[in-house]
């Protein structure tokens, strides 16, 4: 038996889904092990029936909402002190030689990049393709600044490359990264690019959404890897899925926040439709929906397809996999970059339309959202999609370069 050892962030849905789904495409030989410092997505790791190490020094909630700003590009200030940096290295890489454990898998976990190096085990990393170094390098426009005219093109060129040396060649990585890797032997990660690039990138993408792009070494596609929760719809899902009014599902994954999720349910009560909607996580007693919005916890949306007519997303990579793959069109509103790149590119494909979270209280949103479901192109896009998603299979991909680089033992 070898152990393989995943280092997810566990506040972030996407990336824990997509863990367990490589885990889970893994041999049975292979026994994975999955460690990290927050409790938030930890029961679905415990219900996919893989092993949790609980590691400390964990996060407040402040401290992940100003992790995530950073890994976004929305702010320089992080919570990853020298001294936090230091002790969550030394955690990993007691972890990695108790396990034997001969490659990592990881995600936007940054201490990963150092331990794993200082054991001297490839990195692996399952990533979408936006905001990688690969991307950022290569794009000419990240639509930071949107709009078809010259000037926003203009404008958005200027910007992008202003981006591109920031992230790639500027010295910002926190410097508790530098001093901690050269404190354990490896080289110092000084910046952004640096902080999220691995040995053996895994792009969790569709052949078109890479086209024109070269990848460099250390980058390969694998396919799409999106999450399969392994729970029953609850009953209200079918009872609205019968009903005569057309049926949404309204998901936010677990970047966006209270303020959108109230604004894009209330905007929908407007609307002769029913919506489901798995955004519970964000809202505080007292929060009020329109009666036709049905707030849920967390569903296993790869099981919505043929129930719902058309859905309303943030942009996350794994909510726009999940739709693509059940051939549901969708509305898209990324609320930062990567996000935007994932809507753009669906909707390049003719699969779904892309607004702006300012827009969802304007009349663009629910014209959006109508024509969604109503216009055939769009529908027989997403079906053409939901028939190519059905040729990949990402976790896959992953499972067999993981198990080459293992090799016998």
């Amino acid at each position: 038996m070898v152990n393989v050892l995943f280092c997810p962030v566990t506040f972030n849905l996407a990336e824990t889904t997509r863990m367990i789904e490589v885990a889970r495409a893994l041999h049975p030989i292979h026994r994975s092990v999955f460690m990290g410092y927050e409790e938030d997505y930890v029961s679905l790791i415990n219900d996919a029936g893989f092993e949790y190490r609980a590691c400390t020094p964990s996060w407040s909630k402040a401290q992940r909402d100003q992790a995530i700003a950073f890994d976004q590009g929305r702010g320089l200030r992080t919570p990853f002190t020298a001294e936090l940096v230091a002790a969550r290295v030394d955690v990993e890489r007691e972890l990695i030689r108790e396990l034997d454990a001969p490659v990592v898998v990881t995600g936007s976990n940054l201490t990963s990049y150092i331990s794993a190096r200082a054991e001297k085990v490839p990195l692996f990393y399952p990533v979408p393709f936006a905001l990688t170094l690969a991307q950022v390098q290569q794009t000419r426009r990240m639509e930071f600044i949107r709009g078809d005219g010259w000037p926003a093109r203009a404008a958005d060129v200027l910007a992008t490359s202003a981006f591109r040396w920031v992230y790639t060649r500027a010295p910002l990585a926190p410097r508790s990264f530098t001093k901690v890797a050269k404190s354990n032997g490896v080289p110092p990660l000084r910046t952004a690019a640096s902080l999220l690039t691995a040995d053996r990138n895994l792009l969790t993408e569709m052949p078109w959404e890479l086209k024109g792009f070269r990848m460099p070494p250390g980058f390969e596609r694998i396919g799409p890897i999106f999450a399969h929760i392994e729970a029953p719809l609850p009953p209200i899902v079918g009872e609205l899925a019968a009903a005569s009014d057309p049926l949404l599902y309204l998901a936010l994954g677990s970047s966006a926040d209270r303020r959108l999720a109230l604004a894009a349910a209330r905007a929908l009560g407007e609307l002769p439709v029913n919506v489901v909607a798995p955004i519970r996580h964000y809202l505080e007693p007292g929060d009020t929906v329109p009666p036709n919005v049905h707030v849920t916890d967390l569903l296993p949306a790869h099981q919505l397809g043929g129930l719902v007519d058309a859905a309303v997303l943030h942009g996350g990579q794994g909510t726009v996999q999940t739709a693509c793959a059940t051939g549901v069109p969708f509305v898209g509103m990324g609320v930062q970059p990567e996000q935007t790149w994932h809507v753009r590119a669906c909707e390049r494909r003719g699969n779904a339309i892309a607004v702006s979270p300012k827009d969802v209280s304007k009349p663009r949103f629910l014209a959006a959202v109508r024509r969604v479901l109503t216009e055939p192109g769009i529908r027989a896009a997403a079906a053409e999609v939901r028939d190519a998603y059905a040729q990949e299979d990402g976790a896959a991909a992953a499972a067999r370069l993981i198990e080459a680089a293992i090799g016998p033992r």
